[in-house]
């Protein structure tokens, strides 16, 4: 026995466009139609392919190259929200504090176990950047985070990944770990506490042990702008430079 075709008013709502998505969400067709910043882009339709816990779009706009001439190109964007991410160092013991937690997109694509060592991370949501990245840092690895130094932000897949990356970097000791730890477990996380003497972390850098881009980056500035370059300003002669 088959059901009736549902009536076309009722076929053709969508989830996330006209009714709401899992989240609660309409109108994500409405993203980037209304960018008036680049006078040789014009946003001609947004469509919705997915919406599940982050969106998918599909989007045609015209293009006016260099030369003068237009044409009509598409894009698919992937939005899963901007991110927050930081660096925690103890200078007077040239550690780095860093996790360690499985990844499938990197296991599918090559990496040999999925196990990726990485500066903690998550999506800012509904918070300012600061405030998420402090609210990771302490669930991922029991570190309550005072001075917090932002580094820069970055889109890191401009050419299909809507994300900005806000990076940070922050002081740790041993007396600010004042919790477990490990991440969520409602959230199916398992994230392992990683110390590495900091010259040890660059050496995994080299022969690819740590493979993430992030913290790559980050580990990077702190040996030649950050508290582990020659010359560093450290402690309250950085606090000017900082969010608190």
């Amino acid at each position: 026995m088959t059901g009736s075709p549902l009536p076309p008013a009722l076929s053709s709502r969508r989830p996330g466009v006209d009714v709401p998505d899992a989240r609660g969400r309409t109108g994500l067709d409405r993203a980037g139609r209304d960018l008036t910043g680049n006078p040789g882009i014009v946003v001609r339709d947004v469509e919705v392919l997915a919406a599940a816990w982050h969106v998918l779009r599909r989007t045609t706009f015209d293009h006016r190259h260099r030369d003068g001439r237009w044409s009509v190109q598409q894009r698919e964007t992937y939005d899963r929200g901007d991110g927050a991410t930081v660096l925690l160092h103890d200078v007077a013991r040239r550690t780095v504090l860093l996790t360690r937690q499985f990844r499938y997109p990197a296991y599918v694509n090559g990496h040999p176990d999925g196990l990726l060592v990485e500066t903690a991370a998550g999506l800012v949501e509904d918070d300012d950047p600061a405030t998420a990245i402090r609210r990771e840092a302490a669930e991922e690895l029991g570190v309550e985070v005072g001075e917090l130094e932002h580094v820069f932000s970055l889109w890191t897949s401009p050419g299909s990944v809507t994300e900005r990356l806000h990076c940070y970097a922050a002081p740790y000791t041993q007396a600010s770990r004042t919790g477990p730890g490990g991440g969520l477990a409602e959230e199916g996380e398992d994230i392992e506490a990683l110390e590495l003497d900091v010259d040890d972390a660059l050496a995994a850098v080299r022969d690819g042990r740590i493979a993430d881009a992030k913290t790559v980056l980050l580990l990077q500035w702190s040996l030649l702008h950050g508290p582990f370059a020659p010359g560093a300003r450290t402690g309250g002669e950085a606090a000017g430079r900082a969010d608190r």
